[in-house]
């Protein structure tokens, strides 16, 4: 282990498997020391193997695990590459952070949107009001935390509700154990390309009317919109929360990211 003596800066990722695996690979190709904290192990696996990464899974319960692994790894500056709605996490870094005087970069993808009759804003996920959803087939694109209790919500409404979860275990678990009928659970991977091939059969096979995710930035959210566009379906993209933490340094593109590190916190 490499401590502040040594020529390597030690930078901690806490991301996804979109971001994550990019931002590492770029640090790790101008010789830093990089840590990535994952939720499951899985997730580890969409990273390189490199002896200069370290893969930490697993979730960060408080701001004193999160002071206690900077200053026991010797971190020079955190990146908070979470989830937009991953709202805890993203709070609980920035206390840290400021509590111990450790710098904190935020990468947040821009959701650039074009401007079509078939794209809506909305606030919550119980927010699909302004058409009639009774007897439409909804499709909840939505992750599983909220999943069963929104479902409920758009049952109450006689809508017709299927869903998309990723091929983890809390997800399927939760899915099939959610009020929404098996036969309108699919597992699948959000496809990495702009067709949405496997969405895109999906939505057909279930003549879905309308999809309902948040507005991420990610892939899986853009392929909804390359879906969406030009079709007869609707699109409902749950805006995403305000960042309260006061992020002096924020950035959307890894290039930007990245210079920003090697001028700031080099050899």
């Amino acid at each position: 282990m490499q401590n502040q003596g040594n020529c390597y800066k030690n930078v901690w990722i806490l991301s996804g498997t979109s971001d994550g695996p990019v931002i590492a690979n770029r640090l790790l190709e101008l010789n830093y020391l990089v840590f990535a904290s994952v939720l499951t192990y899985k997730a580890g696996q969409a990273y390189i193997e490199n002896p200069k990464l370290h893969i930490i899974t697993g979730k960060l319960n408080n701001k004193d695990q999160i002071i206690n692994f900077i200053n026991k790894n010797k971190i020079t500056c955190v990146i908070d590459a979470t989830h937009p709605f991953a709202v805890i996490i993203s709070k609980n870094l920035n206390n840290a952070c400021k509590e111990i005087n450790t710098p904190l970069l935020l990468f947040e993808r821009k959701s650039l949107i074009n401007n079509t009759n078939n794209f809506f804003y909305i606030d919550h996920l119980k927010d699909i009001n302004n058409v009639d959803i009774e007897n439409k087939n909804i499709l909840l694109a939505i992750g599983s935390r909220f999943l069963n209790d929104t479902a409920s919500y758009y049952m109450n409404c006689k809508a017709n509700v299927f869903t998309r979860v990723l091929p983890t275990y809390e997800s399927i678990t939760k899915a099939f154990g959610s009020c929404i009928k098996n036969a309108n659970i699919a597992i699948l991977e959000p496809s990495k390309s702009e067709e949405g091939i496997l969405e895109k059969k999906l939505c057909d096979f279930w003549k879905i009317d309308y999809v309902l995710c948040r507005e991420s930035g990610s892939y899986s959210q853009k392929n909804w919109e390359s879906i969406i566009s030009g079709s007869k379906l609707k699109l409902f993209l749950v805006k995403r929360p305000k960042i309260e933490n006061d992020y002096s340094n924020s950035f959307s593109k890894y290039e930007e990211l990245i210079d920003h590190i090697t001028r700031n916190f080099n050899f």
